[in-house]
């Protein structure tokens, strides 16, 4: 034993290395199980002596051969491999309207015959007729593939809708492509000085923004007369973008407007409509003046000197001075009963609403509605004159209840429906979160005059 080992010990390192790895797969074999055959009996001899074995090992999905490839032997020869499919490329080209162009001008100059002109305009879409429509300044993006076909044309039409236009020459279909605009809430905050408009502009507001929160009020501010100098609103209204850049102002969500130091307060639900905090409707059923005017050049009195009769009578409405043209609208919802001329009134137009309430409009260089037509509140139904018995032009208003002349700018106007009842549980949860957001905007301005005491 000890000559085997002094023998085992002389050979070379790789020589040992390699009877010990023999040694090791001999051993291994014998100890292994057999799946095919029973288990041997005390009479078998489990591998016969000087008997060669053919071992079959395995191989995994992964076994590979000496360069890296998977061997040819392990593939599935009934499996066909899909051919890599390379997407064509399209070279986009940007084509700006010019003066006097049209969609053949410009697909000529990039070289496209009448024909594909012909199969962009076919294409069934009820916005496609927009590119027969082209605007100087607008601009047209053009997907041209290898094989000099126009694959592709976007037409935007506004910063967030574009036609898009896909086809191989002959057949093309359209779409219009829409990004999402994110909303952020905004909030202004005025104090008059000199007048709301100034008060307005200098609170970062937009003319429409401006006009907008005066519709807001109008029911119950007379902004022509009734504004005085600290009156003071508070604003939260929303701001649009798209891709992160800004592209205008959405609606009013909330306001407060303060008014010779009474508060109003204005919720914008989700119907569109203005309602106090309580669900009350901002909106009366009747407007308190039907026409954007200059000054009152004549109140309502019971005795006035007729400046053409020469004669002392009754002024039984409020007369607007306004520029010649400037529409009228209907105070409220109603039926025309009167919509013609005479000497005295020139061209007239008498409403009924319910109620027993008639509104008068006399002195109209045109008339917008015949009798017998069904009008809503802010319809125009006419424009400022100076026909009949006027001296300029001017609209003069009346207000009638059950026969008698009540004073335009001081009856008490009827409120329009408040908020359904079943909207009533979801509009107060908007209601107190809009009151918060006004809360805070006043409170955050409140902290920035104290920090630049």
């Amino acid at each position: 034993m000890k000559n085997i080992k002094n023998l085992y010990l002389s050979l070379p390192k790789l020589h040992r290395w390699s009877l010990k790895a023999t040694l090791f797969i001999l051993i291994s074999l014998t100890l292994l199980p057999s799946e095919e055959s029973p288990a041997p009996s005390n009479n078998d001899n489990y591998l016969e002596t000087g008997k060669r074995y053919d071992l079959e090992i395995p191989l995994d999905d992964s076994a590979k051969s000496i360069d890296g490839a998977e061997s040819a032997s392990n593939i599935p020869q009934d499996i066909e491999v899909a051919p890599v499919i390379e997407e064509p490329s399209i070279d986009w080209k940007t084509a700006k309207v010019k003066s006097g162009d049209s969609l053949a001008k410009i697909l000529k100059r990039h070289g496209f015959n009448a024909t594909t002109t012909y199969n962009i305009t076919k294409t069934k879409h009820k916005d496609i007729d927009l590119l027969k429509k082209l605007r100087v300044g607008d601009t047209l993006r053009l997907g041209i593939d290898d094989t000099n076909t126009l694959v592709a044309l976007d037409y935007p039409i506004s910063r967030i809708k574009t036609l898009h236009i896909v086809g191989d020459g002959k057949d093309y279909q359209a779409d219009i492509e829409e990004k999402t605009i994110e909303t952020r809430q905004a909030i202004a905050h005025g104090v008059i000085k000199s007048n709301f408009w100034s008060a307005g502009v200098t609170a970062g507001l937009t003319d429409n923004q401006i006009i907008n929160l005066a519709n807001v009020f109008s029911w119950d501010i007379d902004f022509a007369l009734d504004i005085r100098k600290n009156d003071e609103f508070h604003v939260v209204y929303e701001n649009q973008f798209v891709d992160g850049e800004f592209i205008g102002h959405g609606a009013i969500l909330a306001a407060e407007f303060i008014n010779q130091d009474e508060e109003f307060r204005a919720i914008r639900f989700t119907d569109g409509e203005y309602y106090s905090p309580e669900g009350r409707s901002m909106r009366k059923a009747f407007l308190r003046a039907p026409v954007n005017f200059k000054y009152i050049s004549s109140n309502f009195k019971p005795k006035r000197f007729h400046p053409i009769q020469k004669r002392w009578k009754a002024h039984n409405g409020t007369d607007y001075r306004a520029a010649k043209g400037t529409p009228v609208v209907a105070a409220g919802n109603g039926k025309v009963t009167h919509s013609t001329y005479n000497k005295y009134n020139g061209h007239y137009v008498f409403i009924q609403h319910g109620s027993g309430i008639i509104t008068k409009y006399l002195h109209f260089s045109k008339r917008a509605v015949k009798k017998g037509q069904r009008v809503k509140q802010g319809q125009v139904i006419g424009y400022v004159g100076s026909t009949g018995m006027s001296q300029a032009p001017h609209l003069h208003y009346e207000f009638l209840v059950n026969g008698v002349h009540r004073n335009p700018r001081t009856v008490k106007l009827p409120d329009a429906q408040p908020i359904d009842k079943k909207h009533k549980a979801a509009f107060a949860v908007i209601a107190q979160q809009r009151i918060d957001e006004l809360s805070g905007s006043k409170q955050a301005l409140l902290a920035t005059l104290v920090a630049e005491d």
